[in-house]
């Protein structure tokens, strides 16, 4: 039987060069590449961050702070490149939890069938 690293280590394999992820590459390095989209992109990817960081200490996100955000983020779906990257994302994040559903199979098998048994 193969180790289990090995196939971890075969799956990122096989992720890298998917053409999910070699699309979203593509994607980025085009917003990268140009200064003016780049700084667009990271203040969307700031503003996500500090609301989010926000969120988990349990802030309040005041009413401003989301009008900011929104008027980031329609700037940002604005922009052709931009937009393409996150469609990109996207797509291989639906890719990793289909592989994702795939590996915690055994597990919601186990835990359903003893689940099952309960009732």
């Amino acid at each position: 039987m193969a180790n289990i690293y090995d196939l971890a280590y075969d799956l990122e394999k096989g992720l890298r060069n998917s053409d999910e992820f070699q699309d979203l590459k593509q994607a980025y390095d085009k917003v990268m590449n140009d200064p003016q989209t780049k700084k667009m992109f990271d203040d969307f990817r700031e503003t996500q961050l500090n609301l989010q960081q926000k969120q988990m200490q349990g802030e309040e996100i005041t009413e401003e702070e989301v009008n900011q955000a929104k008027q980031v983020v329609e700037l940002v779906q604005q922009q052709e490149d931009i937009s393409k990257l996150m469609e990109e994302e996207q797509r291989l994040n639906n890719l990793i939890s289909d592989i994702s559903k795939v590996i915690t199979k055994p597990l919601e098998e186990l835990y359903g069938e003893e689940g099952e048994g309960q009732q």
